[in-house]
């Protein structure tokens, strides 16, 4: 090849890596005029609704493109975290751990970014998630809705149980206790009854609310208590009598009791609805929902939400205004209802949601009826992410019987306090 030839080459070459970084950055060349922005989310399944809501937004800003980028939830709170303090983080980012990045100035303030009004179109438990110090750090984009229990319909025949009695369950440490005893009828039928596990969100957090426990009081953990003792020794003992799965299964796999179910093998399956569409679509058998069992203090689920935050740094604040209240509004948001795979944070499109479900025959009143009552927060705060690492492994032992529940929990939430440097 001659020198010429490679000096040309070379030169379109550096044009090609010119323009790319441009618009990795977030520009077009000089006479395009649109700015490229980025949203990094961690469930690829949400791509198609989130390209539809964008590509409609685009339509009605051509000056403004949005690229998605998918970092897996296994890597995505660590990388986070990096790129933030980096200076590398996308414009726009999922968050459900926002108190660090507030804390420390890398967030916009929603209210003085949308107004203080935007926040009323939004499921108020999702508002008081992301509000801290009285301002409010993420626009809301879905919620679980609440916790309620899945149940296999030939299984339950087959032990001679009524669906309706799912309706009037009760778990209790004393006399009065009505679960187990349904429990030890499905274990005739079924190899695994229940789901009783190390899992916050669906079986720990109403398990200790229907206690009468919290799990924080303010940013202090506070779930070693003599509620979380009866919570979690409830919860062991299901296990350790065999009707739920082993915690060497469960704690290694997060995804077996769903697996389980949909495999026949679990009469009781007790989750959210982020697994309402899996189940709709793979269950070879009838099935419905029903509500969670009461405790002492009554029926008591969590409600957890995911938002958007858009990074202080970004070089285009404007088009991030922009982008955020799109994806705050009626308009912008229905699309993540109108799939059934999540629950709209703008309560006018929470219709949606139960619309489409209806549509197919399924019920979904139970994840909504639970959160009319007692809800129990599911944690916050300053170094969060780093006080549930260090607490996990200490509950997956206790799980397991390694660990006698009250001196599990001790150690368990003096870990998280070390962790989030509150001691």
């Amino acid at each position: 090849m001659k020198s010429s030839t490679r000096a040309v080459l070379g030169l379109a070459l550096s044009a090609v890596v010119l323009i790319a970084a441009a618009l990795w950055l977030g520009r077009t060349d000089e006479g395009s005029g649109q700015t490229l922005l980025r949203l990094r989310i961690w469930d690829e399944s949400f791509v198609p609704a989130y390209r539809a809501s964008l590509d409609a937004f685009e339509r009605a800003n051509p000056d403004v493109r949005v690229r998605i980028t998918v970092v897996p939830w296994g890597s995505y709170p660590e990388k986070l975290r990096l790129d933030v303090a980096g200076g590398a983080a996308d414009d726009l980012f999922w968050t459900n751990a926002y108190e660090d990045y507030a804390d420390a100035s890398r967030l916009f303030d929603i209210g003085a970014l949308l107004g203080p009004r935007a926040a009323a179109a939004w499921d108020p438990g999702a508002v008081a998630q992301y509000t801290r110090a009285g301002k409010l750090w993420a626009v809301p984009q879905f919620v679980d809705g609440g916790t309620a229990v899945y149940y296999n319909r030939d299984l339950l025949a087959a032990a001679g149980v009524d669906p309706a009695e799912l309706a009037d369950l009760r778990w209790s440490p004393g006399a009065d206790d009505t679960l187990r005893p349904l429990l030890r009828r499905l274990a005739a039928v079924a190899p695994w009854p229940y789901n009783a596990a190390h899992d916050l969100q669906s079986i720990e957090l109403p398990y200790l609310g229907s206690a009468g426990g919290r799990f924080q009081d303010g940013d202090r953990f506070v779930f070693d208590d003599a509620h979380g003792v009866t919570a979690y020794g409830y919860l062991t003992r299901l296990v350790a009598d065999r009707l739920a799965p082993s915690a060497a299964d469960t704690n290694t796999s997060r995804d077996f009791a769903r697996t389980a179910f949909l495999q026949g093998k679990m009469a009781l399956f007790q989750s959210g609805t982020y697994n309402l569409a899996t189940i709709a679509e793979q269950a070879a058998f009838g099935w419905g929902v029903a509500m969670l069992p009461r405790g002492p203090a009554g029926r008591v689920s969590t409600d957890n939400a995911i938002g958007v935050a858009g990074n202080a740094a970004t070089r285009h604040p404007d088009a991030v205004r922009r982008v955020l209240g799109w994806l705050g509004s009626a308009e912008g948001n229905r699309y993540l209802g109108e799939g059934g795979a999540s629950i709209p944070a703008v309560v006018a499109d929470q219709r949606v949601y139960r619309e489409y479900w209806a549509r197919r025959g399924i019920e979904v009143a139970p994840f909504f009826d639970v959160v009319d009552g007692p809800r129990i927060g599911s944690g916050g705060g300053p170094g969060f992410p780093a006080a549930l690492k260090a607490m996990d492994p200490i509950l997956g032992e206790m799980f397991l019987g390694r660990i006698p529940v009250p001196e599990a929990l001790s150690r368990a939430r003096a870990a998280a306090d070390r962790a989030a440097g509150r001691q």
